[in-house]
Protein backbone atom coordinates (compact mmCIF):
# COMPACT_ATOMS: atom_id res chain seq x y z
CA UNK A 1 0.00 0.00 0.00
CA UNK A 2 1.85 2.91 -1.29
CA UNK A 3 -0.48 5.77 -0.57
CA UNK A 4 -2.98 6.60 2.03
CA UNK A 5 -6.50 5.37 1.97
CA UNK A 6 -8.26 9.28 2.16
CA UNK A 7 -11.19 8.16 0.98
CA UNK A 8 -11.66 5.09 3.80
CA UNK A 9 -10.90 8.29 6.07
CA UNK A 10 -13.19 10.50 5.09
CA UNK A 11 -15.90 7.70 4.92
CA UNK A 12 -15.18 7.21 8.04
CA UNK A 13 -15.44 10.19 9.43
CA UNK A 14 -19.02 11.11 7.66
CA UNK A 15 -19.73 7.64 9.65
CA UNK A 16 -19.02 8.97 12.59
CA UNK A 17 -20.48 12.06 12.46
CA UNK A 18 -23.65 10.62 10.60
CA UNK A 19 -23.96 8.32 14.05
CA UNK A 20 -23.52 11.38 16.60
CA UNK A 21 -25.86 13.09 14.69
CA UNK A 22 -28.52 11.01 15.25
CA UNK A 23 -27.73 10.75 18.58
CA UNK A 24 -27.75 14.50 19.59
CA UNK A 25 -30.63 14.77 17.25
CA UNK A 26 -32.79 12.34 17.72
CA UNK A 27 -31.43 10.57 21.01
CA UNK A 28 -30.94 6.92 18.63
CA UNK A 29 -27.95 4.57 18.16
CA UNK A 30 -27.04 4.23 14.47
CA UNK A 31 -27.03 0.70 14.57
CA UNK A 32 -28.41 -0.35 10.98
CA UNK A 33 -29.61 -3.70 12.19
CA UNK A 34 -32.03 -2.13 14.52
CA UNK A 35 -33.33 0.63 12.24
CA UNK A 36 -33.97 -2.02 9.78
CA UNK A 37 -35.67 -4.73 12.33
CA UNK A 38 -37.82 -1.12 13.27
CA UNK A 39 -39.19 -1.17 9.94
CA UNK A 40 -40.19 -4.26 9.71
CA UNK A 41 -42.60 -4.02 12.93
CA UNK A 42 -42.85 -0.07 13.43
CA UNK A 43 -43.97 1.69 16.01
CA UNK A 44 -45.66 5.23 16.05
CA UNK A 45 -43.40 7.86 15.72
CA UNK A 46 -40.72 5.68 14.39
CA UNK A 47 -40.99 5.24 11.08
CA UNK A 48 -40.12 8.10 9.41
CA UNK A 49 -36.59 9.03 10.77
CA UNK A 50 -35.70 4.97 10.19
CA UNK A 51 -36.93 5.34 6.45
CA UNK A 52 -34.99 8.71 6.28
CA UNK A 53 -31.64 7.26 7.61
CA UNK A 54 -31.81 4.22 4.91
CA UNK A 55 -32.74 6.67 1.87
CA UNK A 56 -29.95 8.75 2.83
CA UNK A 57 -27.57 5.73 3.00
CA UNK A 58 -28.81 4.79 -0.63
CA UNK A 59 -28.92 8.21 -2.14
CA UNK A 60 -25.48 9.33 -0.81
CA UNK A 61 -23.58 6.18 -2.39
CA UNK A 62 -26.05 7.48 -5.68
CA UNK A 63 -24.63 10.98 -5.48
CA UNK A 64 -20.85 10.16 -4.15
CA UNK A 65 -19.80 9.51 -7.78
CA UNK A 66 -20.79 12.96 -8.44
CA UNK A 67 -18.70 14.84 -6.04
CA UNK A 68 -15.81 12.76 -7.13
CA UNK A 69 -15.34 9.66 -4.69
CA UNK A 70 -15.05 6.40 -6.58
CA UNK A 71 -17.34 3.62 -5.58
CA UNK A 72 -16.02 -0.14 -5.50
CA UNK A 73 -17.09 -1.79 -8.81
CA UNK A 74 -15.21 -4.50 -9.29
CA UNK A 75 -16.52 -6.59 -6.53
CA UNK A 76 -17.02 -10.00 -7.15
CA UNK A 77 -20.32 -11.89 -8.21
CA UNK A 78 -21.88 -14.21 -6.00
CA UNK A 79 -25.08 -16.59 -6.85
CA UNK A 80 -28.13 -15.97 -5.25
CA UNK A 81 -28.30 -18.97 -3.06
CA UNK A 82 -25.19 -17.68 -1.78
CA UNK A 83 -25.67 -14.03 -0.69
CA UNK A 84 -29.19 -15.17 0.38
CA UNK A 85 -27.22 -17.67 3.04
CA UNK A 86 -24.96 -14.70 3.31
CA UNK A 87 -27.97 -12.60 4.46
CA UNK A 88 -29.05 -15.10 6.91
CA UNK A 89 -26.01 -15.69 8.46
CA UNK A 90 -25.75 -11.80 8.89
CA UNK A 91 -28.66 -11.49 10.27
CA UNK A 92 -28.71 -14.64 13.02
CA UNK A 93 -25.21 -13.34 14.24
CA UNK A 94 -27.12 -9.63 14.27
CA UNK A 95 -29.57 -10.90 16.07
CA UNK A 96 -27.08 -13.23 18.69
CA UNK A 97 -24.95 -10.28 19.30
CA UNK A 98 -27.72 -7.74 20.09
CA UNK A 99 -26.54 -6.04 17.21
CA UNK A 100 -24.21 -5.31 14.12
CA UNK A 101 -20.72 -3.70 13.13
CA UNK A 102 -22.46 0.05 13.17
CA UNK A 103 -24.10 -0.61 16.35
CA UNK A 104 -21.65 -1.95 18.35
CA UNK A 105 -18.50 -1.42 16.47
CA UNK A 106 -19.27 2.63 15.74
CA UNK A 107 -21.84 3.61 18.71
CA UNK A 108 -20.85 1.42 21.25
CA UNK A 109 -17.08 1.35 20.99
CA UNK A 110 -17.69 6.02 21.17
CA UNK A 111 -19.72 5.23 24.36
CA UNK A 112 -16.83 2.77 25.67
CA UNK A 113 -19.46 -0.21 25.95
CA UNK A 114 -17.66 -3.10 27.46
CA UNK A 115 -20.87 -5.35 25.57
CA UNK A 116 -19.71 -3.55 22.32
CA UNK A 117 -16.22 -3.69 22.81
CA UNK A 118 -16.20 -7.24 23.06
CA UNK A 119 -18.54 -7.62 20.28
CA UNK A 120 -16.78 -5.47 17.99
CA UNK A 121 -12.96 -7.92 18.58
CA UNK A 122 -15.05 -10.71 18.10
CA UNK A 123 -16.49 -9.34 14.58
CA UNK A 124 -12.95 -8.55 13.51
CA UNK A 125 -11.49 -12.06 14.70
CA UNK A 126 -14.09 -14.03 13.14
CA UNK A 127 -13.77 -11.44 9.98
CA UNK A 128 -9.94 -12.12 10.09
CA UNK A 129 -9.94 -15.92 10.34
CA UNK A 130 -12.88 -15.99 7.45
CA UNK A 131 -10.66 -13.92 5.32
CA UNK A 132 -7.18 -15.73 6.68
CA UNK A 133 -9.32 -19.13 5.42
CA UNK A 134 -10.75 -18.01 2.50
CA UNK A 135 -7.61 -16.12 0.83
CA UNK A 136 -4.94 -18.96 2.40
CA UNK A 137 -6.55 -22.51 2.88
Amino acid sequence: MSEFPWDALRGGMLLGLSAALLMVMNGRIAGISGIVSGLLKPQKGEFGWRVTFILGMVIASLIAPMLGFELPLDLPVASIPVVVLAGLLVGIGTKLGNGCTSGHGICGMGRLSKRSIIATCVFMGCAIATTFIRLHL
